[in-house]
């Protein structure tokens, strides 16, 4: 076969891969902050865009828009983190499992668990406190409250603490881990 014959038959096959049947979308893996965190993650990305247009294309920067997508990009990390925390994707240190009996294993996720779960109580103790001295600072570049930020903060701390408690229960009690489950999902964790 020439060269010519083998890029027209996958040009071909290329043209027919369009065709196939795709596989149906299974949203239900995903819980309401996934979507509040999608939402944040867009309304940043409008931001940015109006940033670099107005500073670029019109020569005229909104000072504002800066400012917005910072504050949106600490909430979307804060919330993302509760994603991660609910499927176990937080970077970890994971290798000693693979040396330890399973249910020596197992006994480590549980302190592991119970250590995350005091990390992320305690975090929300911090933020609530945090929020008592600078909860009525405003932004600089908008008249707005950046209470909002703060609580949305503290939510999500909350959030993850909540999310630790339910690993916490189902590492106790269900035949496979948080984190064997989340190595079955691989690298991208869907």
């Amino acid at each position: 076969m020439s060269e010519h014959e083998n890029s027209q038959v996958s040009v071909e096959e290329m043209a027919h891969a369009f065709e196939e049947e795709s596989a149906d979308v299974d949203l239900s893996v995903y819980a309401i902050e996934d979507w509040v965190t999608l939402a944040l993650f867009w309304a940043m990305a409008v931001c940015i865009f109006l940033q670099f247009f107005t500073r670029y294309a019109l020569n005229n920067s909104l000072a504002w828009t800066e400012e917005v997508a910072a504050n949106a990009l600490v909430l979307v990390v804060f919330l993302g983190s509760v994603m991660c925390v609910r499927l176990g994707r937080h970077i970890a240190v994971d290798l000693i499992y693979r040396f330890l009996s399973k249910p020596v294993g197992r006994g480590l996720e549980v302190i592991v668990d119970v250590i995350v779960i005091g990390f992320f109580a305690y975090m929300s103790w911090l933020m609530w406190r945090y929020i008592g001295i600078v909860g009525g600072e405003r932004m600089v570049t908008v008249d707005l409250p950046r209470g909002p930020v703060f609580y949305t903060i503290f939510i999500a701390f909350v959030l993850m603490t909540l999310r630790a408690l339910q690993n916490f229960v189902k590492d106790l009690t269900a035949k496979r881990s948080v984190r064997e489950e989340a190595e079955d999902l691989g690298p991208t964790g869907v």
